[in-house]
């Protein structure tokens, strides 16, 4: 739902800016909508992960397994020196925990590349904008005799192929 370009006379914000805000908390809502709970608990076991709380209650069951293990609270020990299920419990979160990161990641990737093809596409626009207004500038210019002498005028008055320049960078960077 595309929001009129009428300026709220309470924001300190254009009314242009003030929609693409609109626009992007839009699609964040959306992507919001469409996930999964697998989603939703990989993230929730991530943050929590990530957080100094994971630390302190990794610390916390620590000095609790072996304070118990070793007799100090009067507990009968079920996982004496040299700690196996310790082990092997820290073992299996670990495989779990690895996993669950690498799959967030992957998703945050996912975002990341889409975010890297709508700033491209944004460049590629303003680009396109920026040599139809340097024509127009040019037109009215002349139209009104004024020689603009700059010698690389008629180049950027070009539109670039943004193929052509990834095609020069690969180019460049093989020869390097």
């Amino acid at each position: 739902m595309e929001r009129p370009l009428t300026k709220d006379p309470e924001s300190p914000l254009a009314s242009v800016v003030d929609r693409n805000i609109e626009a992007l908390l839009a699609v964040k809502r959306e992507a919001e909508e469409r996930r999964t709970t697998q989603d939703r608990t990989v993230d929730a076991v991530t943050a929590f992960a990530g957080s100094i709380w994971c630390v302190y209650f990794h610390a916390t069951l620590l000095v609790f397994w072996l304070l118990v293990n070793t007799g100090k609270l009067g507990i009968r020990p079920w996982d004496p020196y040299p700690f196996v299920m310790l082990a092997m419990a820290a073992s299996v979160e670990a495989i779990f925990l690895s996993t669950f990161v690498l799959i967030g990641q992957n998703r945050q990737s996912i975002a990341a590349d889409r975010r890297a093809d709508l700033d491209v596409q944004i460049n590629l626009l303003t680009e396109h904008e920026v040599t139809r207004l340097v024509n127009m500038v040019d037109a009215i210019s002349r139209k009104l005799g004024i020689d603009p002498d700059l010698p690389d005028l008629e180049e950027i008055k070009r539109d670039v192929a943004p193929e052509k320049v990834v095609e020069e960078i690969d180019r460049r960077e093989t020869v390097d």
